[in-house]
């Protein structure tokens, strides 16, 4: 959404690809991809699930090299000259190493909750329009009601999950050579059960974190109440 909105080439940094068997040639991956990124600057560089790739930082099981290719990283952080903005996004922000959370290093830490009311609108009619299109269900009516009425019924649902109502309902009408009906999101949903329940003990946990060291990624006259419940 950033790269589009800029209008700048968005680069996708895979940490899990710059770690190699051979002595010293993790190091020089990383630098290589720090000078593709520079190179190509103005530039966004995205790196997802960062936790996952420089969690655990600090063990003797590779001799030190996540080490260096992780101090690596921070001082081009802390030192880059050239116009290369960096995002990461992350599931559990405990298992980030404390010094990359400083300020100068990554200038803010957004928190992105559930998706509201507004939101779950937009997305499915996002889907909805995306995957109808060209199809045999082509002339189904995207209504404001039956937007607010899906929107009601996934309270506590994530983007994903919602895409998923979609794609699954789609699945169905077409395992019976016929188009979307509106029943098909609807059976759909009743039988989704969401990460905020299955999860909700991470998530308020998550919650309780972000309320006090992080900015909410949803205007404030939006942001979301839900609370899931714990089990």
């Amino acid at each position: 959404a950033i790269s589009a909105m800029w209008q700048l080439p968005l680069l996708r940094l895979d940490v899990g690809k710059i770690f190699s068997g051979l002595v010293g040639s993790s190091e020089e991956n990383m630098r290589k991809a720090i000078q593709t990124a520079e190179a190509v600057a103005p530039s966004i560089l995205w790196i997802d699930e960062i936790e996952k790739g420089f969690g655990g930082i600090g063990g003797d099981n590779d001799g030190g090299t996540s080490t260096r290719v992780f101090g690596t990283f921070l001082t081009w952080l802390n030192e880059k000259t050239k116009p290369v903005f960096v995002i990461a996004t992350a599931n559990n922000i405990n298992a980030i190493p404390s010094e990359m959370l400083r300020k100068g290093r990554f200038d803010e830490i957004f928190f992105v909750d559930l998706p509201t009311k507004k939101e779950r609108v937009d997305i499915f009619k996002l889907h909805l329009t995306k995957k109808l299109n060209k199809s045999i269900s082509s002339k189904f009516n995207v209504s404001e009601e039956l937007l607010n009425k899906l929107a009601d019924m996934t309270e506590g649902f994530v983007g994903a999950e919602i895409e998923q109502v979609v794609v699954s309902a789609l699945f169905e009408a077409f395992s019976e050579d016929r188009v979307l009906e509106e029943g098909d999101l609807f059976k759909v949903i009743e039988n989704t059960v969401p990460l905020s329940t299955t999860q909700a003990e991470q998530i308020l946990r998550l919650r309780n974190w972000a309320n006090e060291r992080a900015v909410s990624a949803t205007a404030k006259d939006l942001e979301y109440n839900y609370v899931p419940e714990e089990t």
